[in-house]
């Protein structure tokens, strides 16, 4: 078997260890195998030729993808495209242990069918939008007898969550002067589960001083499909966002999912190989911000105190660890009136959800996320922020039962721009 075409960054770990105590599967294992660098072996001997066994995936897709080895490590080792390229080959040519049987079945179901899907995506929401606007049902349901696995999905689904009030409008002008001309990634999972979130920001962003387009013609950014190792939708879904995204001639592209503003900000180097797209995905990627990021640059005044009153906030790890931004929305937090904001102890470490992780690995992905209500119950606070809707599924059924409420900062901040983020000022 010839050798696969060698990944970015292989070779750059010196295999010192201080990546260790950052994962949280050889923190919980303590198993060589299941730590970053006994991961990024793993890759290195793929890379070289070896064909990937059972074991050797089963260690790839036991890891979270948190990434928190990245900010651990001294060498600047790339561990997000080491495990993308370890997963794309153990899916090219490698085994599965036969308890992963269904996976592959799952996998091309889920990553090569309905994310590149508008239109099947919209189907298989369908059920929690319903629940959505009909808690009775939800509780009904959770009175049934079922699966660990089936309450855990749908508890997700039945969570409490601005739904918004329908598509957006394709172009929404700035209140006052004028400062910028932005373009809103409404995403698959946002724009189905958490559109409030993405009205949200359009006022915030209008109120700002913003145009703000939400161009026709986008779709999901393709991170899940290359956290699985599927890569050929994924780049479809890259290049059909690029197109879409260039029509709408914008300064910036705002993203409020850190999952996919991490991916978006690496197009340039997913198409890299592609003369008729690679700078086109390289000033793509350059104009890619995160929501908290961007507003925390151009600065927006707050002048109410939102429903919040003793809030804290958990770190997405494709933010913190992925796109190295911490303090803008801490900052934004802070500036809000009336907010005591807490800071979380070891905020940055994952909470469990990553990506589809909960799904495959339920009973490790609960230990993460019991490690993360315990560190929000020392907190003692009301509300718990983030900025990513994996956390915010993840967080949300467990902390409801604690009368905590898990709240995107973006919300907030239209809440202490605006009051109240009820109705839809467009």
């Amino acid at each position: 078997m010839s050798a696969p075409a060698q990944p970015h960054g292989i070779g750059t770990c010196t295999r010192c260890g201080l990546c260790q105590q950052a994962c949280p599967t050889y923190r919980d294992w303590r198993l060589e195998a299941d730590s970053p660098r006994g991961r990024v072996e793993i890759v290195e001997r793929i890379a070289a030729g070896e064909r990937p066994d059972a074991a050797m995936a089963e260690h790839l897709y036991a890891c979270l993808g948190c990434r928190a080895c990245e900010t651990a490590c001294p060498s600047g080792v790339p561990f997000g495209d080491l495990l993308e390229f370890g997963r794309r080959e153990v899916e090219r040519t490698g085994t599965l242990a036969p308890e992963r049987g269904g996976w592959r079945t799952f996998r091309s179901f889920v990553f090569e069918r309905v994310l590149p899907s508008r239109a099947l995506f919209g189907a298989m929401m369908m059920p929690a939008k319903t629940l959505r606007h009909m808690p009775t049902l939800a509780r009904l349901l959770r009175s049934l007898p079922m699966s660990s696995g089936a309450r855990r999905a749908l508890a997700m689904a039945s969570i409490e969550t601005p739904m918004g009030n329908g598509r957006l409008p394709a172009h929404s002008k700035a209140i006052g002067e004028r400062r910028a001309r932005v373009a809103l990634f409404t995403g698959c999972v946002m724009d189905a589960l958490f559109g409030g979130v993405n009205e949200a920001l359009v006022r915030v962003l209008r109120s700002s001083g913003c145009d703000v387009v939400a161009p026709s013609g986008q779709w999901c950014c393709g991170a899940l499909n290359v956290h699985a190792g599927e890569q050929r939708r994924a780049l479809a879904m890259a290049r059909r966002n690029i197109e879409a995204f260039e029509r709408a001639d914008a300064e910036a592209i705002v993203v409020d999912s850190a999952g996919c503003g991490a991916h978006m900000k690496s197009y340039g180097r997913l198409l890299e190989g592609e003369p008729a797209f690679a700078d086109r995905a390289a000033a793509f990627a350059g104009k890619t911000v995160d929501a908290t990021e961007y507003l925390d640059r151009i600065g927006v005044t707050m002048n109410r105190p939102p429903s919040a009153r003793r809030v804290t906030y958990q770190d997405a790890c494709h933010l913190a660890h992925g796109q190295k931004i911490r303090q803008a929305p801490r900052a934004l937090l802070r500036a809000m009136p009336g907010v005591e904001f807490v800071e979380l102890r070891d905020a940055d470490r994952c909470c469990g959800a990553a990506g589809v992780y909960s799904l495959t690995h339920p009973a490790m992905s609960q230990r993460v996320l019991d490690e993360k209500l315990a560190k929000i119950a020392e907190a003692g606070v009301d509300t718990v922020t983030v900025t990513n809707p994996g956390c915010h599924l993840q967080l949300a059924p467990a902390l409801a039962q604690r009368g905590v409420r898990v709240r995107h900062v973006v919300e907030l901040v239209d809440e202490a721009i605006h009051h109240s983020s009820r109705g839809t000022a467009f």
